[in-house]
């Protein structure tokens, strides 16, 4: 399938970044941490409603390879990714009491590696790192909680510290997005990114943070991953709106969360209720209903109810979300006018990225001729098996 992107493999991602490591620091680096990227197959701005997520990790990787420096207090970073802002070459110095980390208007990537070195649990030392990733930046794959994860791992080889937990390496991830990043995300991204394994598809529960591994090896069907490889500048204000959104519709609706409404409570409370705050609401009460539906349907092999759910998803994300954008919806139409498509809907925050297909397994080529054909971008596709969380490997 020419059209399918070339899977960089961990290895070679690994061998570029420890060139440029010995090219730059004239040393070989004595660790890596790595982390996937990520894909939600349904569940979409349900996690900071404390709803149910259904992501799954991708073969696309971010590798953070380094070692100690000469000087303690000094931190150097260098990124290899496409498509990273200048300068790709920071310093910073490991922070104190006296003087901790703060974040900086300039590049936007180091604030993420700043913000886990803040964050961090262990006994910080001065280190130099090279990042090399294949997951694509701003196309809703989470590129930012790759990093994180990788980051966080790389630091716990290079400090020999005990290793955190999954689920702390994820929240001290979360908290490094907040404050230096200054994205309020949800949990989702950081859990999936340190705690998927290999063949399965994880449900997170954002109320109270518990996992479920869900099976997910149907040789018959695929994941195809389009990015639409347009990126809206309204994303960035428009996530955190959304956000607000959910929050003051729980807040007139008496709840702690939109998981606790139902659309019955909201129905009772129209005249309270702003048209926007209705919507969102609308959309996160039924996608938490519908995450669970797609679940179960999965669990008994009942693709075709999952795929509908899937599509039903977007119509929500489009029409009461408000998240998506003409180029997303596009490429969905494209793909459900396919035989052999089962869903698709838009993945990520929205405002450009990818859409999810689920599709048999003799339909994708297909599919990417369709997509090609209807479309009017450049479309990038991505045919992806569940893949494994975060590791750490010493050379």
């Amino acid at each position: 399938m020419a059209d399918v992107a070339r899977e960089v493999s961990v290895e070679e991602l690994i061998e570029n970044a420890r060139k440029k490591f010995s090219d730059t620091f004239k040393r070989s680096p004595t660790v890596a941490g790595i982390a996937p990227g990520r894909v939600n197959i349904i569940g979409g701005h349900t996690d900071y409603n404390e709803g149910f997520v259904f992501p799954m990790a991708l073969p696309l990787y971010t590798v953070v390879v380094g070692g100690p420096s000469d000087d303690v207090g000094r931190c150097r970073v260098v990124t290899l990714a496409a498509g990273a802002d200048d300068p790709r070459d920071v310093e910073f110095s490991t922070p104190t009491s006296e003087q901790p980390l703060t974040r900086s208007d300039a590049p936007a990537w180091a604030n993420y590696v700043k913000g886990v070195v803040a964050n961090f649990h262990g006994n910080l030392v001065g280190f130099n790192a090279v990042v090399a990733s294949s997951v694509p930046l701003g196309g809703g794959l989470s590129s930012s909680a790759a990093l994180e994860v990788a980051t966080y791992s790389f630091l716990e080889a290079l400090t020999q510290s005990p290793a955190q937990s999954p689920r702390e390496k994820a929240l001290a991830c979360q908290r490094a997005e907040h404050d230096f990043a200054l994205m309020p995300c949800g949990i989702m991204d950081q859990f999936v990114c340190s705690m998927a394994e290999a063949g399965n598809i994880l449900l997170i529960d954002c109320r109270d943070l518990s996992c479920e591994l869900v099976p997910f090896t149907e040789d018959s069907l695929r994941v195809v991953v389009c990015n639409s490889n347009v990126r809206h500048t309204l994303s960035g204000s428009e996530y955190p709106a959304r956000r607000a959104d959910c929050f003051a519709a729980a807040k007139v609706l008496g709840k702690k969360s939109l998981r606790e409404a139902t659309m019955d409570d909201i129905q009772n409370h129209l005249a309270s209720l702003t048209d926007v705050t209705i919507r969102r609401a609308r959309h996160v009460v039924t996608e938490i209903t519908r995450t669970q539906e797609a679940v179960a349907a999965l669990k008994r092999r009942d693709y075709k109810t999952f795929g509908k759910l899937m599509t039903e998803s977007h119509n929500s994300l489009r029409d009461e979300q408000e998240v998506s954008c003409p180029e997303l919806d596009a490429l969905v139409e494209a793909a459900l006018g396919v035989p052999g498509v089962l869903g698709s809907r838009m993945t990520g925050g929205g405002f450009g990225g990818c859409t999810v297909t689920l599709v048999e397994a003799g339909s994708v080529d297909a599919l990417l001729s369709r997509v090609k054909e209807q479309y009017s971008g450049q479309p990038t596709f991505y045919v992806a098996a569940p893949a494994g969380g975060a590791y750490t490997i010493t050379f």
